[in-house]
């Protein structure tokens, strides 16, 4: 005897749950998973300590979360599946010094979006509107952007010393880079060690930065969630649309096409990440492909390497949060910069499938153009390059007809 069918929310609640079950992927903890763990501090770093400096946030809270989130990302995926600040959402907090209470609360608008968008199919049917080229032009302009942004502000920041500290770390990965025996972004963070306690890093400061500390439930109100909404989610959902969710898949199929990643299971992973850690205190995050491309550029192949990475920040905010203000800045920015350039450099590498059709290729720099160099560039892109995507094809299926018609009545005619 059959039983009554399931009804569609209940089998959203069947898909959500499937989703966020744990991978059986082997999780390896070896040399290549240590440098591959590293190969996105050049991204996160700077977007976190920014965060925490302009808006006041407790980083006990924003690390230990963070930490956390990294950590069941790879148990979930079983995979380096990176999870990353909110660019936008950083962007505006460090511009605008915006407060705790609202970025909680924007979290939290953005994960609900997020989770709509994904339980009602409506990611799944934007997902199947963006053609590839779109999706590599999002992967061009933020490959730019993380490329200009490390050489016009971190690699320059510790003056002359800084660039021959910059060109010694690129020295360091162009040698090395690509050769999965030697850890490259250890190298680098090595490297940086070396020169801060060389130049200047003050071990007392370091010393009294040590402290055991834990994480507290935060408080913010409907008031926070609604600014929030407007004023930090409107303008990210586009950008994580494209890159958090699109861009993240379609590396995810470059990079390791057996494994099943879709579409909705990175926007579940998103949605519920963003709605549990407000409440802890923890920043708004998401999944990227930048990361994805960083942690495998440095030689991740597993999710220990995540895993690796969360713990890190498990143990800077338990021991070091109240300080982690003091152990940054010991830290030299030029080698971060290194590490974002060579993040930057290998998100750019990925439109290289579309230079051999010039139709692709026009659509990726129209994309990509603006994605890199316009404020909301990134929805600007996205929609531009879809709506002529889809226009192109429309006008080829046309010519395709006629000429097809064509043929057919010449045929006919010497038929007769």
């Amino acid at each position: 005897m059959k039983g009554k069918p399931m009804s569609r929310w209940k089998r959203s609640g069947v898909t959500l749950l499937s989703d966020l079950r744990f991978s059986r992927n082997p999780v390896r903890f070896n040399l290549s998973e240590f440098s591959g763990a590293l190969g996105d501090v050049g991204t996160d770093l700077p977007l976190i300590l920014g965060i925490i400096l302009a808006s006041g946030v407790n980083p006990v809270n924003v690390l230990v979360m963070f930490g956390a989130a990294q950590i069941v990302s790879g148990l979930i995926y079983g995979i380096p599946m990176p999870v990353q600040p909110l660019k936008a959402v950083a962007a505006l907090v460090i511009a605008g010094n915006i407060a705790g209470p609202t970025i909680f609360g924007a979290g939290l608008a953005i994960g609900l979006i997020m989770m709509i968008l994904t339980t009602t199919g409506l990611l799944g049917r934007l997902a199947s509107l963006i053609p590839k080229p779109v999706v590599r032009g999002i992967q061009l302009g933020l490959g730019f952007k993380l490329s200009i942004l490390a050489l016009s502000r971190f690699v320059p920041a510790d003056g002359a010393q800084g660039y021959v500290l910059a060109g010694v770390g690129l020295l360091v990965a162009a040698g090395l880079l690509g050769r999965r025996k030697y850890p490259v972004a250890l190298l680098l963070v090595g490297i940086g060690l070396f020169y801060a306690f060389l130049f200047g890093a003050k071990t007392p400061l370091l010393r009294s930065s040590f402290g055991f500390a834990l994480p507290h439930i935060t408080a913010f109100g409907m008031s926070d969630i609604v600014t929030g909404f407007l004023v930090l989610a409107l303008p990210q959902i586009p950008l994580s649309i494209g890159n958090s969710i699109l861009a993240t898949k379609q590396v995810a199929h470059d990079l390791f096409p057996r494994e099943r990643i879709t579409v909705r299971r990175i926007g579940t992973t998103y949605s519920v990440l963003n709605l549990i850690l407000p409440f802890a205190g923890g920043i708004p995050v998401c999944h990227g492909s930048g990361g994805l491309v960083g942690h495998h550029a440095f030689g991740a192949r597993t999710s220990g390497s995540v895993i690796i990475y969360g713990s890190l920040y498990l143990v800077l905010g338990l021991f070091f949060g109240a300080g982690f203000r003091n152990v940054l800045a010991a830290f030299p920015l030029p080698i971060l910069g290194v590490i974002l350039l060579i993040q930057g450099l290998a998100l750019i590498r990925l439109i290289g499938d579309t230079v051999g059709a010039k139709r692709d290729l026009a659509i990726a720099l129209l994309v990509g153009i603006p994605a890199a160099s316009m404020p909301y560039g990134f929805l600007i892109g996205m929609v531009a390059g879809t709506a002529a995507s889809h226009a192109l094809d429309r006008r080829w299926s046309e010519w395709w007809v006629r000429a097809r018609r064509l043929a057919t009545v010449r045929v006919t005619k010497k038929g007769r």
